[in-house]
């Protein structure tokens, strides 16, 4: 049944995403059976024809199209800006939701009133688990997550921040979700404000979960709805610049939030440094 009273606003942030944004936006549709949405489509200059190919597929859907790469938080914040629906799903463009998957996540903002942000199970395309919901990062952690992965997965630290030994099988409030896939209440939106765009990649997403919880929203994990991501680190395309805006956002994220060894605990109060209403 098609839950025509509820709205999801989905944002795509594409750049240079042919390989990959056709099947997004293909297992996107299928949703629709589920929950009525509207597509927006943030382009940070690509240069592939990834623009041809949103519209052959999505006629329908709002393109927003900058000249240039201008990051994830402020692309995906001109999206939200232009959004009407009542939960904002952020979206990668690598990304393949399994059917029903956007439909259990709106039912269960739906049913949770204290929830602002849940997040799928994200899956490698070979089906293999990826530890996309965690403890909110240290810095030690950060330094050692730069290892093989072998090496790494075998740490304690690294075991304790990805979660690994969690149950995967049933709903669980976690410090905060990757956000390749996020369904955000927009009334949480209104109330923390939107992603902190002086960070330029990552970890925005990091930043919002722990503004979440500050201001009293929970954030979920739900295993149940699943969606495929490939995982294309935009890093890797840009290694130079990108790795350096990354590092200095990680740098500006810990200054920001007063931490580098102990970090917050959501079960807790948090003091008020640095969470605000962020435009």
């Amino acid at each position: 049944m098609r839950e025509t009273d509820v709205q999801t606003s989905v944002i795509m942030l594409t750049w240079n995403s042919s390989g990959h944004v056709r099947r997004a936006l293909q297992s996107l549709l299928m949703q629709e059976r589920e929950v009525a949405q509207e597509i927006i489509v943030v382009d940070n200059g690509s240069t592939d024809g990834t623009l041809k190919a949103v519209c052959e597929l999505v006629p329908h859907a709002r393109v927003i199209q900058n000249t240039d790469n201008l990051g994830v938080a402020r692309a995906r914040n001109q999206g939200v800006k232009a959004a009407s629906g009542k939960y904002i799903l952020f979206l990668d463009a690598d990304t393949e939701m399994a059917a029903g998957s956007l439909g259990g996540m709106v039912r269960f903002l739906e049913g949770h009133p204290s929830v602002g942000i849940v997040a799928p199970r994200l899956v490698s395309p070979d089906g293999s688990l990826q530890f996309s919901c965690r403890r909110f990062p240290t810095v030690p952690g950060k330094l050692l997550r730069q290892l093989p992965l072998w090496l790494r997965r075998a740490l304690p630290l690294v075991a304790e921040e990805e979660l690994h030994s969690i149950d995967r099988s049933v709903a669980r409030p976690v410090d905060y979700v990757i956000g390749a896939c996020q369904l955000i209440r927009k009334e949480m939106l209104d109330h923390i404000g939107l992603l902190d765009e002086r960070m330029f990649y990552g970890p925005e997403d990091v930043d919002l979960c722990l503004r979440a919880w500050q201001a009293g929203w929970q954030v979920y994990y739900l295993p149940p709805a699943i969606v495929m991501h490939s995982e294309q680190r935009i890093t890797r395309r840009q290694p130079g610049t990108l790795t350096l805006k990354h590092a200095l956002a990680l740098i500006y994220y810990f200054r920001k939030h007063r931490y580098f060894w102990r970090r917050p605990n959501p079960t807790k109060p948090f003091p008020h440094h640095g969470g605000g209403r962020m435009q």
